[in-house]
């Protein structure tokens, strides 16, 4: 796969001429696969991993529920953010890496779809929404949890091209 790092421009594309926020116009843009990956993490107290590695939590199986709710997440981003564009999601995929020594939880997911628009913004807040139901599921237990290093690590498709986060 070949990946290209294209730097910021001074254009934010969410205001019009006169500085008004606005839905930008994708109407004009090619129906193209556009993929997005996302990551983060949430950190606790080593008895809180065990809790969710052994199924002890309270409410139930902890990175389960927490699955559901990140693709739930994906699926209601132009809910949470005013300016994003509905998009037909065509795959949600979340997966979870537990490390013992720090302790925490990674969560990475992948959203793709064919449109006109990328999918950046619902894989970010699948992550974030995975994290959050984390920190509720296990709260009881840990009031102090960490979420930190929400990023996006890829996007591919759409006229801008692919990147990948250095």
């Amino acid at each position: 796969m070949n990946t290209t790092t294209k730097t910021s421009t001074n254009t934010l594309t969410h205001f019009d001429n006169s500085g008004q926020a606005h839905i930008v116009d994708v109407g004009d843009k090619a129906h193209t696969r556009r993929i997005a990956v996302a990551s983060g993490i949430i950190s606790m107290q080593p008895a809180t991993l065990q809790l969710i590695k052994n199924g002890d939590a309270k409410k139930g199986d902890v990175l389960g529920i927490a699955r559901i709710a990140a693709i739930q997440g994906s699926k209601r981003t132009p809910d949470l953010i005013p300016l994003c564009h509905p998009i037909n999601l065509t795959k949600v995929a979340v997966t979870f890496e537990i490390d013992e020594k720090i302790p925490s939880i990674a969560i990475t997911v992948t959203t793709e779809t064919t449109g006109q628009t990328g999918v950046e913004m619902e894989a970010l807040t699948a992550v974030s929404i995975g994290l959050l139901t984390i920190y509720d599921m296990c709260k009881s237990a840990d009031r102090g949890m960490k979420i930190s290093d929400i990023k996006l690590l890829e996007k591919h498709g759409g006229k801008s091209g692919d990147w990948v986060a250095a």
